[in-house]
């Protein structure tokens, strides 16, 4: 889940077109696929990268392929439960910013009453997915209610339009899917799952400053005081190095129950990531002109190749670094 940042591709509201299509099959096409819009489905992508490596770990060296894919779809259910909801809560800001007037309700191509009770329905069967396809447990669906009631309650109804805190406490939502993922293998929670949900909590601020950063005279004209909207960009920069550094250390707990293979990721991959992210700080004190885009697309590629890294060291199951300190 997200606050509407993206990592790629292409979604389907832009397929969408704003004249009203001619042809019925036309009229149903755009209609299925302005309903598909309101999921953001390219959340898939970090639910993929933050759940997968997670069910993984909780089960080092066995490969449930049944689990993982029930886990994935309740999980992304939910998300698409959230994003659905956000959007009927985030109606009228996202027809001032020019990057979200695409979205269906900014364009009323689906009804905002129609966007709340599908989005009610997906929470649901979300719900559904998780209890029955995970064997009964209560935890996973309990943990993807909680997500979707934090993301639209906390995050979008109160903090995103009154304090630039706003992504860093209601990042905590995207943070779920490493807890969903490690209680549908389990059925419950310890310290490793939680040491990923922070890893995710630190990264997301300095991730969604660098894209509010490329946008931040739409989230101005919405009345959302994103930090690069009310803060200069020397200040931007420091506090996306604080978190940036907070995320690489934070990562570095999970060396212990892990092998070389994610105590070597975990630091090739942190050392790059701080890199950038210095190199922006030291270049915006220097009144260079910067690209904070590229630190938006630098952060994907970080906790995609954490959690890729994680995720091939829990299937070799391979002996950990702890083992040999025994």
């Amino acid at each position: 889940m997200d606050s509407g940042a993206s990592t790629g591709g292409t979604s389907p509201e832009s397929f969408v077109t704003a004249e009203p299509p001619a042809s019925l099959p036309a009229r149903a096409k755009a209609t299925v696929l302005a309903y598909i819009a309101l999921t953001k489905p390219r959340v898939i992508e970090l639910l993929l990268v933050s759940t997968i490596p997670v069910m993984l770990q909780a089960e080092r060296g066995h490969v449930d392929i049944a689990l993982i894919l029930i886990t994935v779809v309740g999980g992304w259910l939910g998300a698409a439960s959230a994003n659905s909801l956000n959007m009927v809560a985030d109606a009228d800001i996202d027809q001032k910013m020019k990057r979200t007037q695409r979205r269906p309700l900014a364009r009323h191509a689906v009804p905002v009453r129609n966007a709340l009770i599908f989005g009610i329905v997906l929470a649901f069967a979300s719900f559904a997915v998780l209890y029955f396809g995970t064997g009964n447990k209560w935890l996973p669906p309990v943990l993807v209610w909680i997500t979707i009631g934090f993301y639209v309650g906390v995050y979008t109804l109160i903090l995103k339009r009154r304090t630039w805190q706003n992504v860093i406490w209601g990042g905590a939502a995207g943070c779920m899917p490493a807890l969903v993922g490690w209680a549908a293998v389990t059925g419950t929670l310890s310290w490793e799952p939680f040491v990923l949900f922070l890893v995710v909590f630190f990264w997301t601020p300095p991730h969604t400053w660098a894209l509010a950063w490329r946008y931040r005279d739409d989230y101005k004209a919405a009345g959302v005081p994103m930090l690069p909207v009310i803060a200069s960009p020397e200040r931007v920069t420091r506090e996306m190095l604080i978190y940036t550094a907070l995320t690489v250390i934070t990562s570095f707990f999970l060396i212990p129950v892990t092998s070389w293979i994610y105590f070597g990721v975990s630091i090739a991959a942190g050392a790059w990531f701080l890199w950038y992210v210095a190199r922006l700080y030291v270049e915006t004190r220097r009144g260079v002109e910067v690209k904070p885009l590229k630190i938006f697309l630098k952060s994907n590629e970080y906790l995609a190749l954490l959690f890729c890294g994680l995720a091939v060291d829990a299937v070799l199951n391979w002996p950990t670094v702890s083992s040999y300190l025994s």
